[in-house]
């Protein structure tokens, strides 16, 4: 092969590579929003599934605050959500990290009433092993309902824990650390909830979408 021709096709490839590059981008940009969108609907969706129409009279997803606290699982700040009827708190959600489910972190949605009772929880996103860890899913098993009407008496509520553990939560068989991982987020994050519940009703958090936008 000559000197020419090793030329033309290291430009060729250059070509490719820079037209295969610009391909990538143009579909990331263009599915971007539609993304982001489902996402939205997705939250929505589980939003009003653990906050019942009943519980509030006003938008929950324009509710949505911005609120930085390590216990809901991460340094970022992280949506928080609150319900009102007639003026009157009545529920609080948040999105939560478990940092360290079995194949990375696995975000949930926890709500919860003023006074600390447990709404429900819901998985808004993993990657834990198919027919193992994704048992946190609703549609895959009933498991994830098990925290509703459960409270968290203090930090030291040794209940709040895995079965294997000394607690009161299954575990899956084969897959205990996805289990532990989201009892143990959902425990922290309650708990801090209930705690400051008060005062976030009444906090001036950034809007989610003023930042988003």
């Amino acid at each position: 092969m000559t000197l020419n021709s090793m030329q033309k096709n290291g430009l060729l490839l250059a070509a490719f590579a820079v037209v295969a590059t610009s391909l990538v981008i143009g579909v990331q940009v263009l599915t971007e929003d539609k993304i982001a969108m489902q996402q939205q609907q997705q939250v929505l969706r589980t939003l009003n599934q653990l906050i019942p129409p009943t519980m509030h009279d006003n938008d929950l997803y324009q509710s949505c605050r911005l609120l930085e606290n390590p216990a809901l699982g991460s340094s970022k700040q992280q949506p928080l959500y609150r319900a009102w009827v007639n003026e009157e708190p009545t529920a609080l959600a948040a999105e939560v990290i478990a940092p360290d489910g079995y194949s990375g972190a696995i975000r949930l949605l926890v709500a919860i009433k003023p006074g600390g009772e447990v709404l429900g929880v819901r998985t808004l996103r993993h990657q834990e092993t198919p027919g193992l860890g994704d048992k946190i899913e609703v549609e895959k098993s009933d498991w994830i309902k098990s925290f509703a009407e459960k409270q968290v008496r203090g930090a030291d509520d040794d209940r709040w824990a895995v079965q294997r553990d000394g607690g009161m939560f299954d575990q899956f068989t084969g897959a205990t650390i996805t289990p532990r991982a989201v009892v143990s987020a959902v425990k922290r994050a309650t708990l801090e909830l209930q705690q400051q519940a008060d005062v976030l009703f009444n906090a001036d958090l950034p809007h989610c979408q003023e930042v988003q936008e």
